[in-house]
């Protein structure tokens, strides 16, 4: 009998339709018990009796797939690999799936979430009310401003279709993916990605983590952003150099910053983002809603089933260099 650890917290010892797809097709579910993101060391004892994998947001490196002569597939929960050594997979022949089409609507809601939180000023309202007090500064409309969207993907494109709904003007930078349909519909803009920074109101990130956008939200990044203006990151906190945003917010050349995602999570103790004035914080969960979670570890849960049953599963694997040929 196959056996698949679940790792994701939202999804252990929790009932849902990817356990009945596992039961029906003869895999073991094990609830990997622990910490809320298993460390290297606690995924290492449990995977020499794994086949599959169902991950979240926990380091898999080549030292841990070392620790599993057993796995065949690891499934994110998510779009995001850069958690995997996908290098290191492809070696070992182990398939890297993830989850496309199952959360850029949850994502595309924390977005705005963030966004309305800053410019309604309703978490320091909330602190304001709570302590006594009753502040009626006038907030920030987002109606009639302008979004900039880095990277324009499934989760780009909700993005802007909520941005089109509450009036906004949507631009975007996005070197890979195009649609002049969607573009047309929604009256996007395609720009460079300077004209992007210096035009919008809101710069919202929307990119991979990859070696050519590590860092890329730097000191140059932020002075080319408009005064007064906000950032949004639902992405990767790789993507920001924190101390950059946080000497940009100091000097009040942004207006705010609502951030879903932090280079160290959960968040180290020194982040200068902790002390940094205007900024909201949610712990890398703009993604996982119940729905998006369920539809997540369904999707997972097929794409691991489909190959051990001897079918490729089209559009959902990372290393798709190991399609010819590979069997369970």
């Amino acid at each position: 009998m196959p056996t698949v650890l679940i790792t994701p917290e939202p999804l252990r010892n929790q009932p849902g339709t990817f356990r009945e797809v596992f039961a029906e097709a003869g895999f073991r579910c094990i609830d990997f018990q622990g910490e809320a993101v298993p460390r290297e060391a606690s995924l290492c004892a449990l995977l020499p009796e794994v086949d599959a994998i169902v991950a979240g947001s926990e380091s898999i490196s080549s030292s841990v797939l070392d620790s599993a002569p057993r796995l065949r597939v690891i499934a994110r929960t998510g779009v995001g690999y850069d958690a995997v050594d996908i290098a290191a997979a492809s070696r070992r022949k182990v398939p890297v799936v993830v989850t496309p089409g199952t959360n850029q609507e949850s994502v595309a809601e924390q977005t705005f979430a963030l966004l309305l939180a800053l410019t309604r000023r309703i978490v320091k309202n909330d602190q304001i009310i709570h302590g006594g007090g009753w502040d009626r500064t006038l907030v920030q409309p987002i109606r009639g401003k302008t979004m900039g969207l880095l990277g324009l993907g499934r989760i780009g494109r909700a993005v802007a279709s909520r941005a089109n709904a509450f009036g906004m003007r949507v631009v975007a930078f996005d070197p890979i993916s195009g649609d002049n349909a969607f573009d047309a519909q929604y009256g996007i803009e395609r720009l460079d990605l300077d004209a992007v920074l210096s035009r919008s109101d809101v710069v919202s990130l929307h990119l991979p983590l990859l070696p050519a956008t590590r860092g890329l939200v730097d000191t140059r990044f932020l002075a080319q952003m408009r005064e007064g203006s906000y950032l949004i990151n639902t992405a990767r906190g790789g993507l920001v150099v924190e101390a950059d945003l946080a000497a940009s917010l100091v000097s009040g050349h942004l207006a705010g910053a609502g951030l879903d995602v932090l280079c160290v999570e959960p968040a180290d103790p020194s982040n200068p983002l902790l002390t940094a004035p205007n900024v909201v914080l949610s712990p890398h969960m703009g993604g996982i809603d119940t729905k998006s979670m369920a539809d997540m570890a369904e999707l997972a849960a097929r794409c691991i089933v489909r190959l051990y049953q001897g079918s490729w599963p089209e559009g959902c694997v990372v290393n798709q260099e190991l399609a010819q040929g590979w069997c369970w």
